[in-house]
């Protein structure tokens, strides 16, 4: 176990190096200058040279290419991540840390409820397979899965956004009411109500992949050569189900719940600009309009690094669950 420890932690810090060099490039290749577009933005007419100079150096714009990816690189591992450009003198990650509250309540409320009810799903799915129920979960969840998430999102809006909406019950924008409730029991409801329409848009779309790849996963399993005799031994099919098949039915879905972080995370982009719902999606859209080289570096950084990390916890949980993983 230790070997396959080190062996993935070095694999996850040589993908990071990678991705902080690729980090550094991919957002120096944008177009327009950060300088340029902080003095029109600030003073609303056409920037003197000199002042884009002056505000090239303080953004340390005019160092070598060489000089500013050493210090990129020094800063992000000491937690230094720069000031954002455009959002005064704010740390980059105090911002984000501000941000990453509701996204984590977003994508944290979604996942969980998309892989316990797939996982359910897809288990009932593979037991009665060729069934009523297996035909109708196969059928509504590629239906949702074919929707494109930003357009989900709009459909729930019209039909539930209170006062325009067909059903006018839930709020559609924002993560929570302005101003706040002052009671505690009022301000969870507030973000509960206002969660809801996001959750739902997120869990919607990426059910279907869960519960399909756990009824496969399952129903090849159910053909293994100890599941046959489990049944000439005359367990019941509720043993067979709960002890002998899914333990080894789940062990695909811990690197699925692992890879979907990713989709998950650039789902949920595309969601808070429809739901107007202010967490690091709704940040980074604002940041690319804005050509906000720091808050993006940073941004970015951290969804790559939570795929990273996540397919590292991954490697050891299914390497701690299957044995075989140890041996090889």
């Amino acid at each position: 176990m230790r070997t396959v420890v080190l062996k993935k932690v070095a694999n996850a810090f040589i993908t990071i190096l990678i991705i902080l060099v690729a980090n550094f490039v991919l957002f120096r290749m944008l177009p327009g200058d950060p300088a340029i577009t902080f003095i029109r933005t600030g003073a609303g007419h056409s920037p003197n040279p000199d002042l884009i100079l002056r505000q090239r150096e303080i953004f340390g714009l005019n160092d070598p290419l060489v000089i500013q990816i050493g210090k990129y690189i020094v800063n992000t591992f000491t937690g230094n991540w720069g000031y954002s450009f455009f959002q005064g003198d704010q740390l980059v990650v105090d911002i984000i840390a501000q941000k990453a509250v509701w996204t984590l309540l977003l994508v944290g409320v979604s996942t969980f409820v998309t892989i316990w009810i797939g996982i359910v799903i897809g288990s009932i799915s593979a037991w009665r397979r060729g069934k009523f129920f297996d035909v109708f979960s196969l059928s509504w969840g590629f239906f949702f899965y074919a929707m494109p998430t930003f357009w989900f999102g709009y459909m729930l809006i019209i039909l539930f956004q209170e006062r325009t909406g067909i059903i006018p019950i839930l709020p559609a924008i924002h993560e929570l009411p302005y101003p706040f409730p002052t009671d505690p029991g009022g301000l969870v409801f507030g973000a509960l109500s206002h969660l809801i329409l996001p959750a739902l848009t997120l869990t919607l779309v990426q059910l279907a992949g869960i519960s399909l790849i756990m009824r496969n996963s399952l129903i090849d399993t159910l053909t293994e050569d100890y599941i046959v005799t489990a049944r000439a031994k005359g367990l019941s099919d509720r043993s067979i189900l709960k002890k002998h098949a899914m333990p080894n039915a789940r062990l695909p879905m811990v690197t699925v719940i692992a890879l979907n972080v990713g989709f998950v995370l650039g789902g949920a982009i595309q969601v808070e600009e429809v739901f107007s719902y202010q967490g690091l999606g709704w940040l980074t859209v604002e940041a690319v309009e804005k050509g906000d080289y720091p808050l993006l570096q940073g941004l970015f950084l951290l969804i790559t690094f939570s795929v990273v990390i996540a397919n590292l916890v991954s490697d050891f949980v299914y390497a701690w669950m299957d044995p075989r993983v140890r041996l090889e």
